[in-house]
């Protein structure tokens, strides 16, 4: 048997020898097809030579993301099954990611879980592993906000695809490669799909209007998508290929980017004009899905530009009353992960909806929702749940506050084409609202006892009161406030120095905030230390050293800030040694503290005849660290003290 195997190993390794070249040469075909996004003619290159017995991590990581990259989920789960089973180990995290993805597109929630698990493991940091590990019941979440919509499939849905529906006069604005008119030599080979036109209906006729193209003047013979119009129907922003005088322009890895650009309509020719490129495009990176904000002043879209997260991020630019535009800037890492968000909306209410896969969601892209009113982005993030969302890719999600009336596009598997556009209306509210119990116990800070009656308010970002209440007779009190916005939680009691603290946006989770509240007089008398009073630290000074520390000097200052405070007090200043050394050199040295702490305290701009000093030396320790007895330098360090004694 062994002699078999040998002979087998050997005949092996002879094919292997006389074929590889031809197969290196195939796989490398197939590599030149996957860096330039030919992902269908990439898939079935890689195949064959799969299918032949050759497999390398490269290989199986390309055609993976080949079948990933065009939502063919259930062969990607398979090709990365085998990927990180067999090569777990020389695979980076984002194949487990992806293929956690994969497997729940096809149902697999539990083998899901536990490869997001090992994800988690290996990337602490990730925005995706955080997300998973606080929300690991995250389909109970997405529950929540489930069965809400009622759902239609477009009426001029066709065999072909249909997506990115966009609000337009009395209609709608969508993306379709439904004309089957185009030349085979304009077919895109990411799909083997053809290109993408833009196409308008009005949808207010029922089923009376008729689809037509946007005109020559907005079309081209590559990609135009996304799109978004502004209230009057004058200005276009829209996503196209990246073109140099009609003919496209690939970057220096060969692919053909995605720009915005910009058309006027005007009336007199009846036609789209004026139609550029805005200028925060480029030729290294992708600019696409616009989206404008309800006063129309802020542009929306999705970029894989510098200063991204993953693969690509949602940004905003300010539109200028003079045309020109701001500088892109990142929504952040609250809305952004390292996987892909993108198609952004935003609604009348200021409810941003976007798409991504990074968030906890059912498989592949999921439309989200969060609250951006007053231009803050850290809001909750909520999967708005089935029956918009699904198993595959759910995206362009577009919204009427007024109507409850919508659209979005999918790739489920019911659809009549590749991608489908879907009309819905909402039935019940998202659950966007966020509840947050905020719980504590007031105290007073020197005795520590509780204090009841105390009163706590809730103050939002424009000093206006909102909620209040008082403490029990255990001094607790407990508050329920909007975290979809940042609040001041306040308290305040008759005779105490009132205290607060901001609680940002969040997450929702109950957050405990206790108070200790200072009083604004102080209630002592004569032989009290004020040390005590105030809850300062020790003054401490270094062995056989009499200069304060720097340490030391902040609660020296808080000595002379309630001098200030009150006037007509007095102290006296009491140092101390450790002790080490001889009794009378001791003596001397205490009385050398105390005087540098005096000193200290004049220099800073308190009366001489306020202030008095003795030293004690070692005659009161405040352990048993004296003569004979051996200490940790811990232990002795606690006896180098001064102590500030109240006189008057």
């Amino acid at each position: 048997m062994k002699k078999s195997i040998q002979i087998f190993l050997f005949a092996f390794t002879f094919i292997c020898t006389i074929t590889s070249f031809a197969q290196d040469k195939l796989a490398t075909k197939g590599d030149g097809q996957y860096e330039e996004y030919s992902f269908s003619p990439a898939i079935d290159i890689y195949k064959k030579v799969l299918d032949k017995g050759y497999v390398s991590v490269a290989l199986l990581k390309n055609l993976g993301n080949s079948y990933y990259f065009n939502a063919n989920y259930k062969e990607a789960s398979e090709i990365y099954k085998r990927l990180v089973k067999d090569y777990g180990e020389e695979v980076g995290p984002e194949y487990f990611f992806r293929y956690a993805q994969t497997l729940k597109s096809i149902g697999d929630y539990k083998e899901a879980n536990a490869v997001m698990t090992k994800f988690s493991e290996v990337t602490a940091d990730d925005a995706r592993a955080k997300g998973f590990k606080e929300e690991k019941d995250y389909l109970k979440e997405i529950k929540k906000n489930s069965g809400r919509y009622t759902i239609k499939s477009f009426q001029y849905n066709t065999s072909y695809s249909e997506f990115a529906p966009s609000f337009y006069k009395e209609g709608l604005i969508f993306s379709s490669d439904r004309d089957t008119g185009n030349f085979a030599r304009y077919r895109h080979t990411w799909n083997s799909k053809d290109f993408l036109d833009l196409y308008k209906v009005n949808t207010s006729n029922g089923s009376d209007s008729l689809v037509s193209k946007l005109g020559d003047d907005v079309n081209t013979r590559l990609h135009e998508s996304t799109s978004a119009a502004t209230k009057d129907g004058k200005i276009l922003y829209f996503t196209r290929n990246n073109t140099v005088e009609g003919k496209y322009k690939k970057d220096e890895k060969g692919v053909i980017r995605l720009k915005i650009y910009r058309a006027t309509f005007v009336d007199s020719i009846n036609a789209w004009s004026n139609i550029a490129e805005l200028p925060f495009n480029s030729d290294s990176y992708s600019v696409a899905h616009p989206a404008l904000s309800p006063d129309e002043k802020t542009l929306y879209f999705s970029s894989d530009m510098p200063g991204s997260l993953g693969a690509s991020d949602i940004f905003k630019v300010n539109i200028n009353e003079n045309g020109t535009y701001s500088a892109p800037t990142n929504l952040g890492d609250a809305i952004n992960t390292e996987s892909r968000e993108t198609f952004p909306f935003v609604t009348s209410e200021d409810v941003l909806y976007f798409s991504s896969d990074g968030h906890p969601g059912l498989g592949g892209l999921d439309v989200f929702a969060t609250k951006i009113a007053k231009d803050n982005f850290d809001g909750a993030i909520v999967n708005v749940g089935e029956s918009i969302n699904s198993k595959m890719d759910d995206f362009t999600f577009i919204f009427n506050e007024e109507t409850k009336k919508g659209y979005f596009a999918s790739n489920r598997e019911e659809g009549k084409g590749a991608d489908d556009i879907y009309s819905f209306i909402e039935n019940e509210p998202l659950l966007l609202d966020c509840n947050q119990q905020i719980t504590g116990v007031v105290r007073d800070k020197i005795s520590n006892q509780v204090l009841v009656g105390a009163s706590i308010k809730i103050i939002d970002e424009d000093n206006q009161e909102i909620l209040s209440a008082i403490t029990d007779s255990k001094g607790a009190y407990s508050l329920e406030l909007d975290c979809n916005q940042g609040n001041f939680v306040r308290a305040l009691m008759e005779g105490y120095v009132p205290a607060e603290e901001y609680i940002g946006k969040s997450d929702g989770k109950a957050k405990i905030i206790d108070f200790y509240l200072e009083r604004d007089k102080i209630l002592a008398g004569f032989g009290d230390d004020l040390a005590k009073l105030l809850q300062l630290s020790t003054i401490y000074f270094d062995f056989d050293k009499y200069i304060i520390r720097k340490d030391s000097e902040i609660e020296v200052e808080k000595v002379i800030a309630a001098m200030e405070k009150y006037p007509s007090l007095k102290i006296k200043v009491n140092s101390h040694t450790d002790s080490r050394g001889k009794d009378s050199y001791n003596l001397w040295l205490s009385q050398k503290r105390a005087e540098a702490t005096v000193d200290y305290m004049i220099s800073q701009g308190i009366s001489k005849d306020r202030l008095s000093g003795e030293g004690y030396g070692e005659t009161k320790l405040v352990n048993d660290c004296k003569n004979g007895v051996k200490c940790a330098g811990k232990e002795h360090e606690l006896n180098r003290r001064s102590e500030f004694i109240i006189l008057e």
